[in-house]
């Protein structure tokens, strides 16, 4: 039998038992512990400089810092999410309610939901919420079917207002949390409302109480809206613009098709938490993330083997392609 003649449903099969052979699906103890010890740090540092500095215009780069840091604690729960540092849902939940819930005012249940239907369907019209229409969309059928002049206007202009509009992304999830959580669609809803209102009270005590009242809200107004820019980078590369699923494709088509790594050293790992490897990531959602880049050249090389287009382009290459996209999308509504 030949590669051309093989039955799809046993090629993600086949590189499950090479990666799996590479020990490539085992736990990363000791790569979690510092991680987790250097965020957690971060963390508590940051805001210990926020107390120290006080009611001074320096506490705006206190903000920038902790817009970083907030960003590093939701990968880090990304990856608690996908079991990549306990084998277990309990200790996994728990820590991600704490990094998620408490740590940054996020529900990790929400999230949780959200993200699993976008794996199990990546890039698809009406199944993946994160291509869902929204603010923006990313098809051209649900641009043409936009109704009312803003929301026209909106998506004509999307393309130059995505990264402006990315500075609400991180308000946007949390009312999107709140949301979920009124609803009671979420698991563990009493205790995941009880964190979340705690992050969200000590924040704003914190800064109503530190800073003066121009001060605060220069602070609100830079820390969520680099949050919410650099949260929605490291997402941006790894799907947009890339094909959606017609519904007949195996696991493998599926998850590497609509899928884009990004190029870049450790350095470019640590930044978009290991989410550049994107392809990897979907492959196997609970490979510990250092792992991923270990794991690349096998699944390249498979893929060039089976006859399966493996994209990989530059980090700044891969927001061009995006931004491409969603111009494209807004084309049927410009003269």
């Amino acid at each position: 039998m030949t590669t051309t003649d093989r039955p799809r449903t046993t090629d993600f099969a086949q590189l499950g038992r090479r990666i799996s052979e590479a020990g490539l699906l085992d736990r990363r103890p000791g790569y979690y512990a510092l991680r987790l010890a250097v965020v957690g740090a971060m963390l508590v540092g940051g805001w210990t400089a926020f107390f120290m500095v006080g009611s001074s215009w320096w506490t705006l780069v206190v903000a920038v810092f902790l817009a970083v840091t907030f960003v590093q604690v939701a990968l880090v729960a990304h990856d608690l999410a996908h079991r990549q540092v306990f084998r277990t849902t309990r200790p996994s939940a728990r820590a991600g309610m704490i990094a998620g819930n408490l740590g940054i005012g996020m529900s990790y249940g929400y999230w949780m939901d959200k993200h699993t239907k976008h794996h199990a369907h990546p890039n698809h019209d009406d199944l993946d919420p994160d291509v869902a229409p929204g603010v923006l969309v990313w098809s051209t059928e649900a641009a043409t079917a936009r109704r009312g002049r803003f929301g026209r206007w909106l998506t004509r202009n999307q393309a130059w207002l995505f990264f402006p509009l990315l500075t609400l992304l991180g308000l946007s999830l949390r009312k999107d949390s709140i949301n979920a959580l009124r609803r009671g669609s979420v698991k563990r809803r009493g205790l995941e409302s009880a964190l979340l209102a705690t992050h969200v009270i000590v924040y704003l005590a914190a800064l109503l109480l530190v800073l003066s009242p121009l001060q605060a809200l220069a602070f609100f107004v830079v820390h969520q809206a680099l949050f919410g820019v650099y949260l929605g980078m490291t997402f941006a590369p790894n799907h947009k613009g890339m094909p959606h699923p017609t519904g007949d494709e195996d696991f493998l088509r599926k998850q590497v098709l609509t899928s884009r790594n990004v190029r870049g050293g450790l350095l470019t790992d640590a930044a978009l938490g290991g989410l550049n490897h994107q392809i990897e990531h979907h492959l196997f959602p609970s490979m510990p993330t250092p792992n991923l880049r270990r794991a690349q050249p096998i699944v390249q090389a498979y893929c060039a083997e089976i006859g399966v287009p493996y994209e990989v382009t530059g980090l700044v290459e891969s927001y061009g392609i995006a931004l491409r996209h969603l111009h494209a999308v807004g084309a049927p509504l410009r003269p």
